[in-house]
């Protein structure tokens, strides 16, 4: 009976990939006291500033059905942030409320991809990304980073020859998760290019657009919003929930062109209907009021960052470059071909749970996945166990 229900379901829904960082943390959390490092958040609750913000709302009855394009106030916060960010005057008009950053990507994709399309992605990437492509009937397409003396780097040959007659999109995370891949300037510009010269669509992640490592220590990492011209076909995505710690609060935002509004508002509105009133108070405040806070968030991650790096380049086993963006480290070790088996085994003699790298499709296995996004004090603890469990693999 289970196998008949189960084979009566669309395909698409059925054979969705299970996630490999889902099935590390059931066995980390079942494993007692570990230190969570698989996940891509940090160790700090949402400060007391933003909740109280939600709290008031609550005390004040905002508990009703709202704007489906998110209320005003917020929509103007996110354009007010985005236009001082990227140096650029952007428009309320161009922003649009929604439950996740996932939900944001799942939104993109139903803009610009189907059935029978396919979508090119650069691979090690996050796995919910070419699911959201697959969930919708499209195929991802996968183009390996390049990984050498200069770090993890994209050939732009390779991404245009994956072009084809079905190509209708480029998902592009930049700076990366997991890799910490981060585009220049000049290779989103060829990117961008490429985009025009075959009539695509491009949905560009830069989420961790503040959390950026080259020289010069710049406020933010290159974006499209550098090199775009008005008409460009690309879709921004974004969430509040690696800034300002608000990762359970599922809330984050679309950016297009406001000719795409009202398709966009169906798209909320047949899925959610509408972000909760009080949390978009509380993301109004963390955008008017949270620069300090992220700021100390990407001086924590920092110095996380070299403390776990030295650790692990102290193994002698590892292959790993110091990464450019984001806040994960993602590094392979000398003989381990099953990510997913050192992962759990690392659980159980160091107590450090992290995200196998066969969950981040091609380029992937022999990896693992660190979030360094916390204290160094914990950092430290999970590097010091790290280093002393690494040569057992």
């Amino acid at each position: 009976m289970t196998s008949a229900l189960l084979a009566s379901l669309r395909p698409e829904a059925s054979t969705a990939p299970a996630s490999g960082i889902v099935e590390l943390s059931k066995y980390a959390r079942a494993a007692g006291e570990v230190i969570q490092l698989w996940v891509g958040e940090g160790d700090m609750p949402t400060p007391s500033f933003i909740y109280e913000a939600a709290t008031r709302s609550l005390a004040a009855g905002e508990t009703t059905y709202t704007w489906q394009r998110g209320i005003p106030e917020l929509r103007q916060a996110i354009a007010t942030y985005a236009s001082d960010l990227y140096g650029r005057e952007l428009s309320a008009e161009r922003f649009f409320v929604c439950g996740s950053g996932m939900q944001a990507i799942q939104i993109a994709m139903t803009l610009v991809a189907g059935v029978g399309d396919e979508v090119i992605i650069p691979s090690p990437t996050w796995p919910n990304a070419p699911a959201a492509a697959g969930l919708r009937g499209a195929t991802p397409v996968f183009v390996e980073l390049d990984h050498g003396n200069r770090g993890w780097q994209i050939d732009l040959e390779k991404l245009e020859a994956a072009v084809t007659p079905r190509t209708k999109a480029m998902f592009i995370n930049t700076p990366s998760n997991p890799t910490g891949w981060t585009a220049t300037k000049e290779e989103l510009a060829a990117i961008l290019a490429i985009a025009r010269r075959h009539g695509l669509w491009i949905i560009a992640d830069e989420i961790y657009t503040r959390f950026v490592w080259t020289e010069g220590s710049p406020r933010r990492a290159p974006s499209f919003h550098d090199v775009r011209e008005e008409g460009d076909r690309i879709v921004w995505v974004n969430t509040f929930s690696k800034n300002w710690a608000m990762t359970g609060w599922r809330t984050g935002w679309v950016e297009a062109d406001p000719a795409l509004g009202d398709v966009i508002e169906n798209l909320i509105q047949y899925s959610t209907s509408g972000s909760p009133v009080f949390i978009q108070r509380a993301c109004v405040v963390a955008l008017e009021r949270g620069e300090s806070f992220l700021a100390h968030q990407v001086t924590k991650a920092r110095k996380a960052r070299d403390i776990v790096s030295e650790a692990i380049e102290a193994t002698g086993r590892c292959r790993f470059s110091r990464p450019d963006g984001a806040f994960y480290l993602f590094f392979g070790i000398d003989g381990v071909t099953d990510s997913n088996a050192a992962a759990m085994k690392l659980v159980d003699i160091a107590k450090v749970g992290l995200a196998p790298g066969s969950a981040f499709g091609p380029g992937g296995e022999g990896h693992l996945r660190l979030c360094y996004l916390r204290s160094p004090e914990q950092i430290a603890l999970a590097a010091d166990r790290l280093k002393a469990a690494i040569p057992q693999l």
